[in-house]
């Protein structure tokens, strides 16, 4: 048995077993949520549950997966098994077991059904060992569903509403620990008497790209001869925002 052959063979039947079961579980809690939430960017909510999916699939083929192999490799070497059959049945028997140390009926039916179809992928790269051409098809076979299933999930998704400028405001003024947090959350003016202050906040925005925005928070102050202000600006779309600038001094009563 040439162990470097080897690995390649039990990396490679990692890979593809983590992701296609890694897409399986995706496709299923996607097409139930579907039905749930509003179906927005589905394909990029697909690659990231893929992803979440693959971090723990992954560790538990890499590592618990991958020893149980090659000790039932290492048994078939020595004469304890002869038969195929009886490989890939071993395989699926501490898939099964893996299940039940969590006392999950659920997951120790999956944990045999990705043992197996890894113990399949492995004793097929076995018999090919020399094809190098449909072992990279069989590499790449995951990556192409993959793309595949991203493309479906971006067709049927729902187009995205319109971002507003009322939206980048509030996405801008989010969170109560922020500077700007009370200003107005549309376009407008506040006035009121803070401490003895004469307080105007000031909320505009400008369109300056498709649904991106210039938001700009504007506060002034005076009590008597005591005045000054202050200005943020902020550039905000649907997913990001970037502080473009920030002058004046801060109020005497901010804190």
């Amino acid at each position: 048995m040439n162990v470097e052959s080897m690995i390649v063979r039990k990396m490679t039947a990692t890979f593809f077993v983590t992701m296609i079961t890694s897409m399986i579980l995706a496709y299923w809690y996607m097409s139930a949520a579907m039905n749930e939430e509003p179906s927005y960017q589905l394909g990029v909510n697909f690659l990231g549950w893929t992803f979440l999916y693959t971090m723990y699939v992954g560790a538990v083929v890499l590592i618990y997966g991958n020893l149980v192999s090659g000790a039932i490799e290492y048994a078939q070497k020595i004469g304890l098994i002869k038969q195929t059959w009886l490989y890939i049945l071993y395989h699926g028997l501490f898939g099964l077991l893996f299940g039940f140390l969590f006392q999950e009926p659920g997951l120790a039916v999956a944990g045999m059904a990705v043992a197996v179809l890894y113990a399949f992928i492995d004793r097929w790269m076995c018999a090919r060992e020399n094809d190098s051409v449909s072992i990279k098809l069989l590499f790449l076979s995951p990556i192409l569903a993959g793309g595949l299933l991203w493309g479906y999930f971006q067709i049927v998704s729902e187009p995205m509403p319109p971002f507003t400028a009322v939206e980048a405001i509030e996405f801008a003024a989010g969170g109560d620990d922020s500077v700007v947090a009370a200003f107005p959350k549309k376009p407008g003016i506040w006035k009121g008497r803070i401490d003895g202050y004469h307080v105007e906040r000031e909320t505009s925005a400008k369109e300056i790209g498709k649904e991106t925005f210039m938001i700009t928070f504007t506060e002034s102050w005076n009590k008597g001869l005591e005045k000054g202000s202050w200005i943020w600006i902020y550039e905000v779309e649907r997913d990001s925002i970037s502080a473009k600038s920030g002058k004046g001094t801060a109020p005497p009563y901010a804190n």
